[in-house]
């Protein structure tokens, strides 16, 4: 186990170095000048050149690609003479000295440095960490709420394949899979925070239908052969019919239920007027769904694929012919073997996530990642967004190397 875990370390260095690389390619030969956003338009040339100089802009690109590259490395070469390029200054870096003369260039292992801020002259290091807790938060119980959900519901379709339930989940989860994360947002954040917000509005008579449809189809005609019109599509357009027709007669009661008291924006902490910051977590349940409707819709795809091919398998056969009860073989047998394909899609999504919340923290004002990303990309504040997309490069590298020591646990076999 150990050494699966280091060469998967081994592997991941790669990839790093590559986004690094590709980063830095992006970001600092493009055509923007980020001292004239800076310093702004009217400034003389001479404030605009000692910027550069004090970011060292004013060094060709292979040098600045060196620098970033010994900022970001944890043994890094640095020397104490103020006037050098390379100067290990205290108050950006933290770290200690491990070869070299006491004064002079040395060898030193530090944690990695993302420059400052180009706004607000803080550390990017400072800025991503205070907003990752609550976008890891929210991602955390977007999946969370992907699998507690998900996994009952795949193996409720995988069980029931070709019913009703079955097409029925099927069609919601294709659904879910091609709403857009924008417009669900501002789907979920106008229903539940201001339609729903107050009271919830039922119509009356579809359910008194389902109602009496269920005592019919589930009671009555439950040991019996059912008739023609007990079949799903017929009920369905059956029951919109009557619907249509009792709505268009002007008779329409409806029942009204308490609301979801939610609001359609606000973040981790709210500010009371006389106590100060509180935590407030109903304001996590709207993003939270929101953020969850696609992994949900993924995890209920393929934990219904993968049970439905280890269904199948014979050795199900053989625990069955033993007497075993099918709960037991269900949960116990088929889903760890199936799995597998699951715990692959969450880890990508959850990864994935941390980056494209974007859209849902920005409609929700949610103060995380995703909107700290969404200002620096409006402000053109370049280091916050490469601090960030390195940041989310290398938590992609490590849920990856989780997963495979996962995969590891759940399935012997991969540690051979």
């Amino acid at each position: 186990m150990i050494g699966l875990l280091f060469r998967k370390l081994a592997s991941g260095i790669p990839v790093l170095f590559g986004v690094v690389s590709l980063v830095f390619l992006i970001f600092n030969l493009s055509p923007s000048d980020p001292a004239r956003t800076i310093a702004g338009q009217n400034d003389s040339e001479e404030v605009l050149a000692a910027i550069r100089a004090k970011l060292g802009l004013d060094q060709p690109a292979s040098t600045r690609y060196l620098l970033w590259l010994n900022d970001l490395s944890p043994v890094s070469v640095h020397s104490t003479d103020s006037a050098s390029i390379i100067h290990f200054d205290p108050n950006e870096y933290s770290g200690i000295r491990l070869a070299g003369a006491v004064s002079g260039t040395g060898l030193y292992l530090k944690l990695p440095y993302l420059r400052r801020s180009y706004k607000s002259e803080r550390k990017v290091s400072e800025i991503l960490l205070s907003a990752l807790p609550s976008t890891a938060l929210l991602a955390l119980a977007a999946i969370l709420l992907a699998l507690v959900v998900g996994i009952p519901f795949g193996i409720l379709a995988a069980t029931r394949l070709n019913q009703f339930t079955d097409r029925f989940l099927v069609f919601i989860s294709v659904v879910g899979m091609s709403g857009p994360s924008f417009f669900m947002a501002i789907l979920v954040a106008w229903l539940g925070g201001l339609v729903w917000s107050k009271n919830i509005a039922i119509p009356l008579v579809p359910i008194i239908l389902l109602v009496l449809v269920a005592i019919f189809k589930y009671g009555v005609f439950k040991e019996k052969k059912q008739p023609v019109w007990m079949r799903s599509s017929y009920l369905i357009t059956g029951l919109a019919v009557i619907w249509f027709c009792v709505a268009a007669a002007g008779f329409a009661p409806m029942i009204h239920l308490p609301g979801t008291g939610l609001s359609m924006n606000g973040s981790l902490y709210d500010i009371h007027v006389f106590n100060g910051p509180y935590l407030a977590l109903q304001n996590m349940i709207l993003p939270s769904i929101t953020l969850g409707i696609r992994p949900l819709s993924v995890v209920v795809q393929m934990t219904r694929g993968s049970m439905l091919e280890v269904l199948g398998a014979d050795y199900l056969r053989t625990a069955r012919a033993k007497g075993l009860p099918e709960k037991t073989i269900l949960w116990r047998h088929a889903l760890r073997n199936a799995l597998n394909p699951v715990v692959t899609a969450i880890s990508g999504w959850f990864a994935s996530m941390l980056a494209g919340a974007v859209f849902v923290e920005y409609v929700f004002g949610w103060k995380g990642l995703g909107l700290e990303i969404f200002r620096a990309l409006e402000r053109e504040d370049l280091p916050v967004v490469m601090g960030a997309v390195l940041l989310i490069a290398a938590l992609f590298v490590l849920i990856n190397i989780l997963v495979d020591v996962l995969y590891a646990v759940i399935d012997p076999r991969v540690r051979v």
